[in-house]
């Protein structure tokens, strides 16, 4: 699994332009899933976005994770972050989880997420999404499991 996260100030997801999830302060992650990911990459894909530490301590270090300042977590799927880009001019999605199972994982990472941490909001997978965000920083990373 891979998840694009950037640290934010505020973002939120639309579709057909009614805002469907939306946090303050904290990480927007574009997850994508790929053939053979499965719960236990999800899994450790959730403990990287809670614990990972991105954001300053009091002498401006990136010392503190999500959890540590209270943040929120907008989880998007995103299934182009499976695209093989090596080749030519036009990406691959050869690498991409079917549908419907990386709906499924991308359900069970969201319902681990709200299980551990309170504010966690999310697109809707597979629908047409505008996402909008303020990057703080800007402070961006590529995870993955």
């Amino acid at each position: 699994m891979r998840a694009l996260i950037q640290r934010v100030e505020r973002a939120s997801v639309a579709v057909d332009g009614q805002t469907i999830g939306a946090i303050d302060h904290g990480l927007l992650a574009l997850i994508g899933v790929q053939k053979g990911d499965d719960t236990t990459r999800a899994d450790k894909l959730l403990h990287k976005l809670l614990h990972y530490r991105v954001f300053g301590d009091d002498a401006g270090k990136m010392n503190r994770d999500l959890m540590q300042v209270d943040g929120g977590l907008l989880l998007v799927s995103q299934f182009t972050l499976a695209a093989d880009t090596g080749k030519g001019l036009r990406p691959s999605f050869s690498s991409a989880a079917p549908p419907d199972e990386g709906k499924q994982l991308f359900d069970y990472l969201l319902d681990e997420a709200r299980r551990a941490w309170p504010r966690v909001a999310s697109g809707e997978f597979g629908a047409e999404m505008q996402v909008a965000l303020v990057n703080d920083g800007p402070v961006t990373f590529l995870l993955e499991t």
